[in-house]
């Protein structure tokens, strides 16, 4: 049987020809990525960031508080959500 074997691998192509075809292929870019940065970004969205970050800043330099910025980041990210969901779609297939 140990014959047989390597008849079966005698015809599989070189490991090193599979790895340079994987290397030719084109890496798939996510529009998503691209769309959530840009509203991010946005001026719609601008003032929930700036809200988010003063509340951060606040948070952290304090030593003994219960104070969450979770309404904020909230806030933030329905703003970036509502952004791109009007961009998104545009994108799918």
């Amino acid at each position: 049987m140990a014959i047989d074997d390597e008849r079966l691998f005698e015809n599989d192509p070189p490991e090193e020809e599979e790895e340079e075809e994987e290397e030719d292929e084109e890496d798939i870019v996510d529009p998503r990525d691209e769309i959530l940065e840009n509203c991010r970004e946005d001026s719609h969205c601008a003032g929930f960031k700036q809200e988010f970050e003063v509340c951060q800043e606040r948070v952290t330099s304090r030593s003994n508080t219960e104070e969450t910025c979770t309404q904020e980041l909230f806030d933030f990210l329905h703003c970036v959500d509502h952004c791109a969901s009007e961009k998104i779609f545009k994108h799918v297939k």
